[in-house]
């Protein structure tokens, strides 16, 4: 007899994200696993951090914070719960969780997954003569993390053993998922296309909320914003899945918004690289079966490469970001004055002190629309109420302090009408740049310790992969007579992947997706974009989901937290572009026969 369809939920997209999936998702899931995924690229550099100071700690608190209320009942029911809040300490992880456990009469078998921390490697990384694989630069001198994405192999493991909870540390966002639908049904290592399902129902669910209509597009038509219901997905023995939610919860499961979803932070859908499998997502079908209900399907996979990313972070001097607002008349004018003064005086005073310079700055008006660049409209500039936002760095945090103690200073030296200092002055933060690189996965076998009991997972050598299927794109339209905005054609979602910016685009209708092709080169998009000084973009096509993404290499002014910028993650992106003119046929899009660009 098949196994039956297996029920997973996410609780959490991000080390911060609402406690409350959790609750909900245990109470109204119907649940068989609950996976979270607390990490993103940055996040290790910080608990690192903290376990240097309490060797105890530098796992993810919200993690035992989100679950322990919540165990007896997870008991009751047989959840299985699986976590990558391990983060740099996952056994630190085990235990807090299990002194909690045993504080209300429980006992979990709890198992570690470990091997991704290869910090103790970095001199056979200099040996080696790594290079960063986006930008080809050298090793920095010293890293502070460096941290393997390893696969669902060390998670499926755990669960074969009998653990009930595994937690750990750094892995792929989907293989929290993976792993338990590998040891479910059994799925052989080398079937690449339910190895690709089961990454693709991770992938749609690691965000959270993301993928049960946040951040949607069409935010009007999302309802509950006050109580989003959590991502659940039930996958069968073939691989082929529904992504679904709680009954009665808000949210919004449709075709368009789990396409945006699919389509966040990846790159080449034809080659979405993971440590078991290379996923091929252009054939993917999103197919609406019911309220809130979507079938998923037609993702490929072939053998993985062989090489996992790392990501490792390195010390990178200082920034300072602060804020304030101005009221009144002129006040983008007055802002934009204001911000040039403090700049200009702070510098001043860091050179008389003998001090580093600063290496960086930024001055944005927030309400001038400054995000658009040169697409921000004439009124914009016309608004009587902006926030003025500087950001800078420095090598050293006392340039940076000396920038920080001149900005209050302003509220008595400029113009009327500047104010809401709230937040007092600026802070001053150490940046930790990424540093990503290919390791050869051979050397990073997983550890799993359940118990008293620790077996190594190996991961096997690389063998060919051979070619992606061919999956011709759709033909670019030769145009039309009327010009209308992209939004009236498409849907769309931004997100990062360090210093590079994806967009995914998703046509409403597939008869608009020509037109959207043809308007939407990657020479266009970049002349769109030029404000933010790509060094290349890249289209790529995925004709199963009406579907294009690009990537805005080096446009985020260094990414993440190592970026001064209001957007440094790129998420307000794709709302830009919706703003782009497409030239279609009179007729096509109702409600628009007459716009002209």
């Amino acid at each position: 007899m098949a196994a039956k369809p297996l029920r997973i939920g996410c609780a959490s997209g991000f080390w911060g994200d609402s406690l409350a999936g959790t609750a909900q998702l245990i109470a109204r899931g119907g649940l068989d696993v609950l996976v979270f995924d607390w990490l993103a690229e940055i996040t290790l550099s910080l608990l690192a951090r903290v376990k240097a100071k309490k060797p105890e700690a530098g796992f993810v608190p919200d993690f035992i914070e989100a679950i322990a209320p919540h165990l007896a009942e997870i008991k009751r029911q047989g959840i299985r719960i699986v976590s990558n809040g391990g983060g740099m300490n996952p056994a630190g992880c085990a235990a807090a969780l299990a002194a909690r456990a045993r504080a209300a009469g429980l006992d979990f078998r709890i198992a570690v997954v470990t091997g991704d921390d290869l910090k103790p490697q970095e001199a056979e990384f200099r040996s080696q003569g790594v290079r960063e694989m986006f930008t080809g630069a050298a090793l920095p001198e010293k890293l502070v993390t460096a941290n393997a994405y390893i696969g669902a192999r060390g998670i499926a493991a755990a669960l074969d053993a009998g653990a009930e909870i595994v937690i750990t540390g750094r892995c792929v966002d989907s293989a929290v998922t993976l792993g338990p639908l590998v040891h479910h049904f059994g799925w052989d290592w080398q079937d690449g296309d339910r190895l690709a399902q089961g990454s693709l129902a991770g992938h749609l669910i690691e965000c959270g909320v993301q993928g049960t209509g946040g951040l949607f597009t069409d935010w009007q038509a999302v309802p509950g914003w006050d109580d989003m219901g959590f991502p659940i997905v039930e996958v069968s023995a073939d691989g082929s899945f529904i992504l679904t939610k709680p009954a009665g919860t808000g949210g919004l499961i449709a075709p368009l918004a789990a396409a945006e979803q699919l389509l966040y932070e990846i790159g080449d859908p034809a080659a979405y690289l993971l440590p078991d499998v290379t996923c091929d997502f252009r054939a993917v079908r999103l197919v609406a079966e019911g309220p809130d209900r979507v079938r998923v399907s037609g993702a490929r996979g072939r053998p993985a490469s062989g090489m996992l990313k790392v990501s490792a972070t390195y010390a990178d001097g200082f920034r300072t970001v602060g804020t304030v607002t101005i009221g009144g008349r002129d006040a983008v004018a007055k802002a934009e004055r204001t911000g040039a003064a403090i700049i200009a005086r702070a510098s001043r005073l860091i050179a008389e002190a003998g001090l580093p310079p600063l290496l960086e700055t930024s001055i944005e008006v927030l309400g001038s629309e400054a995000t658009y660049g040169p697409h921000a409209s004439v009124a914009a500039k016309s608004v009587r109420e902006v926030v003025l936002k500087i950001g800078a760095r420095a090598a050293k945090a006392e340039s940076l302090d000396l920038l920080a103690r001149e900005v209050a200073p302003a509220a008595t030296a400029t113009a009327q009408g500047l104010t809401g200092l709230y937040a007092g002055r600026p802070a001053v933060q150490p940046v930790f740049r990424n540093f990503s690189f290919l390791w050869p996965a051979v050397k990073v076998p997983a550890t799993v310790a359940l118990g008293e009991t620790a077996s190594e997972v190996p991961n096997p050598p690389p063998v060919p992969a051979g070619p992606p299927l061919y999956v011709p794109a759709v033909d670019a339209a030769t145009g039309g007579e009327v010009a209308v905005p992209l939004i009236a054609l498409a849907v769309g979602r931004s997100g990062d992947k360090g210093d590079i910016a994806n967009i995914g685009v998703i046509a409403r209708r597939p008869d608009y997706l020509p037109y959207i092709r043809a308007a939407l080169t990657p020479t266009a998009v970049g002349q769109w974009f030029r404000h933010l000084r790509p060094s290349k973009v890249e289209r790529f096509d995925l004709p199963g989901l009406d579907a294009l993404n690009f990537l805005l290499h080096d446009a985020l002014g260094g990414g993440g937290v190592a970026s001064i910028r209001i957007d440094p993650q790129g998420k307000a992106l794709a709302q830009m572009l919706m703003d782009m003119p497409v030239a279609v046929p009179v007729g096509l899009v109702p409600g628009h026969e007459e716009e002209q660009g």
